[in-house]
C-alpha cells in the first residue's frame, strides 16, 4: 500500500510538472483521457444548464402515459462522435428538432467553463450536425505545427489556429490577401513562413521590397524577380501586366469552343489548360505597400498612380492568369490616396497582427467581419506573431505562425533554388546573385586635444 501511494504521488507530481512546463505532453499523457471522462460524465447536466436541451416530443409523452411510466426529461443533442486530437477534443453533435447551430455557438464560452477546457469553438458541418472543437491548452503560446499537413498545388500551411487546426493559405480559394501589422508585430515572420511554404512548389515568386530589399533580397535565389525601389517596382508591375495579357492570349487560343469539345475542356483560366501548356503561376509579395503610394512631388505622384493602377489591374484580372497578390503594410487606408480602397476591395483574405489603433483594424475587417476588429486590437504586445485572419464570408479566427528565423527561410529558398522559373517578361528584374561590396562609410573625425 505504501509503494502504491508513493507511485501515485510521483505520477501526480509528474503530471503537474508536465502541465506547467510541457502542456502538449501533459495533454497527450493525461489531459485527453481526463477531458473525455469529464465530457462523458457531465454532458447531460451541462447541456441542460446551458439551455441546449429540448422538451420531450408529444409522441414520447403519449407513450409514457400509455405505459404508465414517468414523464421523460428534456433531451440534449446526440453525441455522434467524440475524438481526441493532439491539442484537444472534437465532438460531433446531432441537433434535436427545434435546435439551431447558433444556439451551440452562443454557448461556447459556458461550455468552456463547464468542461474545464481552454477554448471551445463550433461550426456547422451540414444541416442538423455541428462540430465542437475544444482545446486543452493554449496552443498559440508555443506553436508546434503538426508533422503531416494537407498541401495542394497552391495551398501551403502558414500558421496554427486557436482551435488547434492548421491555417492554410489557399490561393485557388482566396487569390489575393492583405496583411497588416505594426512594427515588431510578427508580420515579417508570417511572410517568411509563406515564402518557405511556397519555395518547394512549382510557382514563380516576385517580390517588391522598398526597404532597400532587407526583407526579401536574402531569399533572392528562389525569386524570379525583385524590386527594391518604387521606380523599379513600377517597371516590374508593368511587366507583370504585360505577362498577364500574354497568358490571356494563350488561354484564348486554346479555348476551342466548338460543338464537339466537352464543357470540362473549355479553358477559362490557366488551371483549365493542359499541363504541358499551363503557364507557371506567379505570387507577388509586396512589403510595405505605403512606400509605393506615398509621393512628395508631381513626378512621384505620376509614378504612384502608375503603380496603384497596375496593382488594381492585377487584383481584378490576375486570378485567371495565375497571378496572386500578397500585400503587406502597417496601414492601408484611404489616406494613401485614390485607388487604395478599390484595391483593398479586391483583396479577399485579410490578416491583421497587432495594430496601434482601432482604425488600422477597421481597414482590415471593418467591411467584412466587424467582430474581428475588437479581437485585433486586443492582441498583447508580448505575443508577436499572433494575428486575426478572416475573409469575405465573415468568419474569423486567431492564428499564430511558428517562429522562422531569416536563416531558416534562406536555407529553404537555397535548397529549392532549382525550382525558380525563368519568365521572359520578368528577365530584366531577375536578382543578381552574389555578395555585394560593402558600402563605404565615412571615417569618424577624431577630436583634437583642447588647447590652453
Amino acid at each position: 500500500m505504501t509503494w502504491f501511494m508513493v507511485a501515485l504521488v510521483l505520477v501526480a507530481a509528474a503530471a503537474g510538472l508536465l502541465r506547467w512546463r510541457r502542456p502538449a505532453w501533459y495533454w497527450l499523457a493525461f489531459g485527453a483521457l481526463l477531458a473525455m471522462l469529464r465530457v462523458v460524465v457531465r454532458y447531460g447536466s451541462v447541456m441542460d444548464a446551458c439551455g441546449l436541451t429540448v422538451p420531450p416530443s408529444r409522441w414520447r409523452l403519449a407513450l409514457a402515459r400509455a405505459a404508465n411510466r414517468p414523464v421523460p426529461g428534456p433531451r440534449a443533442p446526440r453525441v455522434l462522435r467524440i475524438r481526441p486530437t493532439r491539442t484537444g477534443l472534437v465532438l460531433r453533435l446531432g441537433l434535436r428538432p427545434g435546435q439551431d447551430a447558433f444556439d451551440v455557438a452562443a454557448s461556447c464560452d459556458r461550455l468552456r467553463h463547464s468542461f474545464a477546457m481552454y477554448g471551445v469553438t463550433s461550426r456547422e458541418l451540414r444541416s442538423g450536425v455541428v462540430e465542437v472543437r475544444m482545446t486543452g491548452y493554449d496552443v498559440l503560446k508555443r506553436v508546434q505545427m503538426p508533422v503531416r499537413t494537407t498541401t495542394g498545388p497552391m495551398r501551403v500551411p502558414v500558421a496554427l489556429r486557436e482551435d488547434g487546426a492548421v491555417h492554410y493559405r489557399d490561393y485557388r480559394a482566396v487569390p489575393h490577401a492583405l496583411t497588416l501589422g505594426a512594427t515588431e508585430s510578427g508580420k515579417s515572420v508570417y511572410q517568411r513562413n509563406l515564402v518557405a511554404g511556397l519555395a518547394p512548389l512549382e510557382v514563380a515568386l516576385v517580390g517588391i521590397d522598398c526597404k532597400q530589399g532587407v526583407e526579401l533580397f536574402p531569399l533572392a535565389r528562389r525569386f524570379s524577380a525583385l524590386a527594391d525601389s518604387p521606380d523599379t517596382a513600377a517597371d516590374l508591375l508593368d511587366a507583370l501586366v504585360a505577362h498577364m495579357e500574354g497568358v490571356y492570349q494563350l488561354i484564348r487560343a486554346e479555348q476551342r469552343i466548338t460543338a464537339d469539345v466537352p464543357d470540362a475542356e473549355i479553358a477559362a483560366d490557366i488551371w483549365s489548360l493542359p499541363a504541358h501548356l499551363r503557364p507557371v503561376p506567379v505570387v507577388v509579395l509586396v512589403d510595405e505597400v505605403a512606400e509605393l503610394a506615398l509621393y512628395a512631388n508631381r513626378e512621384e505622384e505620376k509614378r504612384r498612380d502608375r503603380i496603384i493602377t497596375a496593382l488594381a489591374r492585377l487584383a481584378q484580372l490576375g486570378r485567371a492568369a495565375g497571378i496572386y497578390l500578397e500585400i503587406c503594410g502597417q496601414r492601408f487606408g484611404s489616406e494613401l490616396g485614390k485607388g487604395i480602397t478599390m484595391l483593398r476591395a479586391q483583396l479577399t483574405g485579410r490578416t491583421a497582427h497587432r495594430v496601434n489603433d482601432e482604425s488600422s483594424a477597421n481597414m482590415a475587417f471593418g467591411d467584412i467581419a466587424p467582430d474581428a476588429v475588437l479581437a485585433a486590437i486586443q492582441i498583447p504586445t508580448d505575443m508577436p506573431g499572433v494575428a486575426v485572419t478572416g475573409d469575405s464570408t465573415g468568419g474569423w479566427a486567431r492564428i499564430r505562425a511558428p517562429h522562422t528565423s531569416l536563416r531558416q527561410a534562406v536555407n529553404t529558398c537555397n535548397r529549392h533554388a532549382d525550382r525558380t522559373p525563368d519568365l521572359p517578361a520578368l528577365a530584366p528584374f531577375r536578382p543578381v546573385l552574389g555578395i555585394p561590396a560593402p558600402a563605404e562609410v565615412a571615417p569618424a573625425v577624431e577630436s583634437l586635444p583642447a588647447t590652453t
